[in-house]
């Protein structure tokens, strides 16, 4: 597999899988942060469990109703914020290099499209 990195308006995500240390990216057009493997999967398997959970939501809110649901592993924290069909996502790498990264509403569900077949190419 050769390196790849995905980006839509306003995110980008990444997978270079010839590196020792940083296999991953995560970033928008001002920003990016190499992750490892290990911070990359967990990247993308929090992502994932966010957007479920706030599509299980809603039928649970009313239109107007704003969320804000939080999931972590050991190496990062994650928290999408907003409506059940609208939100911003926002992370804290927990470990070594201690980053923080935000995304806006607009970017999400192009950056969670390209989560989930992150490395299926």
């Amino acid at each position: 597999m050769e390196r790849l990195i995905k980006s839509g308006e306003g995110w980008r995500i990444g997978w270079n899988p010839h590196t020792s240390e940083f296999q991953g990216l995560v970033g928008t057009d001002d920003w990016a942060i190499e992750l490892t493997a290990a911070e990359i999967d967990d990247f993308c398997r929090l992502l994932a469990k966010l957007a479920d959970t706030m599509k299980q939501l809603t039928a649970e809110l009313m239109d107007e109703e704003k969320i804000a649901c939080e999931a972590e592993s050991d190496l990062l924290w994650m928290e999408v914020e907003g409506y059940p069909h609208e939100y911003s996502l926002r992370f804290i790498l927990n470990s070594g290099r201690c980053a923080e990264g935000k995304w806006p509403a607009p970017a999400i569900p192009g950056l969670l499209q390209a989560a989930g077949m992150l490395k299926v190419f």
